[in-house]
């Protein structure tokens, strides 16, 4: 009889072990079918119903804070991360006049977890690309009246932009004001603001130019490291997609 009840508590043990397995491998299947069918594009809007929302641009699910889209725009192409964040206004349901506030370009890519607050105007140029939880904003709080609780004063706006081409740390913060150039580094928890020119690399809190391109001297400081290799001449668009693993056709582009 112990044999035989040992042998019954391994039996069900096993049957349970196998019955999570499978329960597990379910609820992933479940989870990405829940993806493929939230994410946001123009061919599948869900709720939203952005000013522009480009050909093959993509919004991941779960979503983050997203309202007011009628006053957002977003070029062909980008790829918008998990739980980003992009809103123009207080609150949802208001009348923003005849521009948009936040305009995104092409071929952008914002890491999971960001924000983007617009109140009067915020533009990433195209191929701006960000790292996870960054945050850009074009309004601060006041605090003049040191009576006022500083969440009832009445914020100050200022206009962001961002120049294509460039790239933003995890965990940046870009604060109203903010004017950067194209093709520039912003580095991991660097809080910018002011004005950042062409082809620079800013660092910090408040950030400063660490390294920046003269067409005369090249780059200053010089790297310490050679450039990454280019592809071989030769590479087939095929041999490109096998090495990814990506499909990166267009689309609308035949297999």
């Amino acid at each position: 009889m112990p044999n035989a009840r040992t042998h019954a508590r391994a039996l069900l043990t096993a049957v349970r072990s196998r019955g999570r397995r499978a329960a597990g491998r379910l609820v992933h299947q479940g989870w990405r079918w829940v993806q493929s069918a939230g994410a946001v594009s123009n061919d599948n809007p869900g709720p939203y119903r952005f000013r522009e929302l480009g050909d093959g641009t993509k919004l991941a699910f779960p979503l983050g804070a997203v309202f007011n889209e009628q006053w957002i725009t977003i070029g062909p192409f980008s790829i918008i991360g998990e739980r980003v964040t992009i809103s123009a206004g207080f609150v949802p349901g208001l009348d923003l006049g005849p521009e948009p506030i936040v305009r995104i370009g092409g071929g952008c890519v914002l890491g999971r977890g960001s924000h983007i607050v617009g109140h009067q105007s915020i533009t990433l140029g195209d191929d701006v690309w960000t790292g996870p939880y960054v945050y850009i904003t074009d309004t601060a709080h006041s605090y003049h009246d040191t009576d006022l609780p500083i969440g009832k004063q009445w914020p100050r706006n200022e206009p962001v932009e961002i120049g294509a081409g460039s790239w933003i740390g995890t965990g940046a913060v870009i604060l109203p004001g903010a004017r950067i150039g194209r093709n520039v580094v912003v580095a991991a928890g660097s809080v910018v603001r002011g004005e950042v020119p062409d082809h620079s690399v800013v660092a910090g809190a408040p950030a400063k130019v660490v390294r920046s391109w003269a067409e005369a001297e090249g780059w200053q400081p010089p790297f310490r490291h050679d450039p990454p290799s280019p592809l071989p001449e030769g590479v087939t668009a095929e041999q490109l997609r096998a090495l990814v693993g990506w499909d990166l056709r267009l689309p609308g582009e035949p297999a």
